[in-house]
């Protein structure tokens, strides 16, 4: 046995070595190639310098950044969590004096209140008139504490908000009021949007977790391993259907690229169904049919990722999934694609791709190689019904291109329509809208000077197309934005309508109502700006980006603040009433 003093000693030399463990090191040789690169689809280190040390932690040890954090120590982990982070202040919190959950009552269920995803509210479940919209004020703001992101859109259930965080709580709000009925913290960052069957709530992390929690209490029901792949995560909302839930899987894969040392690509693009009762599995269908191989330093097919809510067709039986770029060689034939699988077995009945050969990963720019275009569905299809009774598939794309195709003839396309310019941030981003006469697409195609400089005069727009013909209907302009840091005119966030008015938020941060006859704007509210919380968090607006407005009962929310691709972070959900 030895000495208790070189017992001692010994500690006190191992406690002094991992004293020397420098943060900053650690950030620069396994974080710095990612988020101080331009343009990054990952935070940049300003962003994180806002982020809690607590979350950071979460992010490396189960998150999405766990394939980074399983290479360092404990020690290393902590380290850079620490030169990164802030303190932790604990969770603040304004809880509601009645906690109780009732489900009774609609609303708005997932990423759009019908599985067609239309992103079309009722007037009657909206509860807003046209002239109710410019009478619009805050009526209270909730803050994300240690956040810069507000990834995910809330699902409002009769009187019951339920939104999750970049952070990986998920909450249950009052919709009245905002005070707290209860919290649950996931493994990692919650992306998407919530979804019920009215006694689950089901999600995906960003983690490749899938939870289904109790909706009155928050307490655990299951939770599953839906890919294996240390890239994969949950980006579009699920969808239900029959006592099976349909979850789109993506991958962050694309950002690991830029990465020397990794071998790219291994990651494929699927859609898993599992049943809501037990979460077991009924099936599970990669877009990419080839398993990837190692060749060296390379390795596909890959990539493909489902970044959206999947579209469902009682009628044909059918589910429809759109798809990504791939990320290394070789192309494959149902990227950038719009495919259609059958409900029950998950067998493919057809894909249509638009654009073929579409290789691109963060690491392309870099070593001059696989230069995309990067064109890729990153918006639900439209399942709606024209005028004349005839069905459309609306599917707007990055190239800033919609297309409408024909779900009888295996997704024909049956009419195109330009409505931005395209790009890796251009076009058609997170989603579209409809109202049975139009389809409403906004543009994104933000342009940056240097770095993460965004131009202020470049980006945006709105078009209303006739869903009959794709006859442009007509365009509301961008507005122009100053120069302050992160302001861009661009509308990538998804488009919301109700009856006479479309909802676009944009990357300066205005949320804005346009009338769906002409384009004309109703209301304005900048959300760029601090906020004093009903749950005493520091909290501010930033960019409006992925996320829509949702729409209910006569209350308008939407989350602000998207620190990525040089965009302005915030940290707040925000509810809006008539005065």
């Amino acid at each position: 046995m030895l000495p208790w003093r070189f017992l001692l000693v010994l500690l006190v030399v191992r406690c002094a070595c991992a004293q020397t463990i420098s943060g900053e090191a650690v950030y620069q040789a396994q974080c710095a190639s990612c988020h101080d690169t331009p343009a990054s689809r990952v935070p940049p280190k300003d962003a994180l310098k806002k982020v809690a040390i607590s979350n950071i932690l979460r992010e490396l040890e189960t998150g999405a950044m766990q394939s980074i954090g399983s290479r360092l120590s404990t020690a290393e982990r902590s380290a850079v969590a620490n030169y990164l982070g802030v303190a932790d202040k604990g969770t603040a919190t304004a809880f509601c004096a009645d906690r109780t959950v009732s489900m009774a009552g609609g609303g708005w269920n997932g990423w759009s209140p019908e599985p067609t995803n239309t992103r079309f509210q009722s007037t009657e479940a909206a509860g807003l008139t046209v002239e109710a919209v410019g009478k619009l004020r805050l009526k209270w703001a909730f803050g994300f504490e240690g956040d810069t992101i507000v990834f995910s859109q809330p699902s409002v259930i009769g009187s019951n908000i339920f939104v999750g965080s970049n952070s990986g709580r998920v909450h249950a709000l009052d919709a009245a009021t905002g005070c707290t009925r209860w919290m649950f913290q996931a493994d990692a960052g919650v992306r998407s949007a919530i979804v019920t069957d009215g006694k689950a709530l089901l999600f995906g992390d960003r983690g490749g977790l899938f939870y289904s929690l109790d909706a009155a209490t928050g307490r655990l029901l299951w939770k599953k391993k839906i890919d294996d792949h240390p890239g994969a995560r949950t980006t579009g909302a699920a969808v239900l259907h029959e006592g099976v839930v349909y979850i789109p899987i993506s991958s962050v894969e694309e950002t690991l690229a830029r990465r020397d040392d990794y071998i790219c690509c291994t990651f494929r693009g699927s859609v898993v169904a599992l049943r809501i009762q037990d979460g077991t599995q009924v099936w599970k269908t990669y877009v990419i049919t080839e398993e990837p191989k190692v060749n060296g330093k390379t390795a596909g097919p890959s990539g493909a990722g489902i970044w959206a809510t999947p579209t469902l067709d009682v009628k044909r039986g059918m589910l429809y999934a759109v798809t990504g770029d791939n990320y290394s060689d070789p192309a494959t034939p149902m990227s950038d694609a719009v495919v259609a699988m059958d409900l029950k077995t998950g067998r493919i009945a057809w894909a249509r791709q638009t654009i073929p050969g579409d290789v691109f990963n963060g690491g392309c720019q870099q070593k001059d190689a696989c230069a995309g275009p990067d064109y890729d569905f990153g918006a639900s299809v439209i399942l709606e019904r024209t005028e004349d009774g005839r069905e459309l598939l609306l599917a707007g794309q990055k190239s800033g291109l919609v297309y409408a195709l024909d779900p009888d003839r295996s997704g024909a396309i049956v009419w195109q329509a330009r409505v931005g310019k395209g790009g890796v941030n251009g076009g058609v981003q997170w989603g579209m809208a409809s109202d049975g006469k139009n389809v409403y697409a906004a543009n994104s195609d933000v342009l940056r000077r240097t770095g993460t400089t965004y131009d202020p005069t470049q980006g945006g727009g709105l078009t209303a197309l006739r869903i009959r013909d794709g006859e442009r209907m007509w365009y509301a302009a961008p507005v122009a934005c100053d120069a302050k840091p992160g302001c861009s005119p661009a509308q990538s966030a998804a488009v919301t309508a109700i009856p006479g008015v479309v909802w676009s938020g944009s990357l300066d941060g205005h949320l804005r109502a346009y009338a769906a006859e002409d384009g004309k704007v109703l209301w304005d509210f900048d959300t760029a700006r601090e906020f004093d919380t009903v749950n005493r968090v520091q909290a501010s607006g930033g960019g409006v980006d992925g996320p829509g407005p949702v729409i209910v009962g006569g209350r308008v929310f939407v989350g602000s603040g998207y620190a990525r691709t040089g965009g302005m972070g915030g940290n707040v959900l925000l509810a809006f009433g008539p005065e």
